[in-house]
């Protein structure tokens, strides 16, 4: 199919795109909060710029889009047109995940992933927060950055 807008038109419709508070996110960030949990948010310091820094646990928190990030769910799939830039552009962006993930963990941060696709329903939504809850409690208090 073909696309129907033009280049700028295109252009202008993906500057919009938000990498940060999306509705993802904010869902994570107001139910971490509800169980108690406080975090800082988008730390410059650290690589990737995690979408949420537990300090206290020693903990990181990305919530990624399923298309940006590759996910290999429905909602990553790549577009059937400029198949060959969109797959170069997600590839790419799955390197940087890969090596931010890695300097995180060397660095002593325990770095946790949820994708876009897990918060899409009320049923999946209560699950993955449920599990990443318990995933952030199972580290020790004691753990401090």
């Amino acid at each position: 199919m073909a696309d129907f807008l033009t280049a700028a038109e295109r252009s202008e419709r993906m500057s919009r795109i938000r990498g940060q508070n999306t509705k993802p996110e904010l869902l994570v960030r107001k139910f971490l909060h509800q169980q108690g949990f406080r975090y800082r948010l988008h730390v410059k310091e650290l690589p990737g710029r995690p979408d949420l820094v537990l300090p206290k646990y020693g903990t990181t928190v990305f919530v990624d889009g399923c298309f940006w990030h590759g996910h290999s769910c429905q909602g990553g799939r790549v577009p059937a047109t400029n198949t060959s830039f969109w797959k170069d552009k997600i590839s790419t962006n799955q390197d940087r995940d890969r090596r931010n993930r890695r300097a995180l963990r060397r660095g002593g941060w325990r770095v946790i992933h949820i994708w876009e696709c897990q918060l899409s329903t009320k049923v999946k939504r209560d699950k993955a927060l449920t599990r990443l809850a318990s995933k952030i409690r199972a580290m020790p208090t004691s753990v401090a950055k």
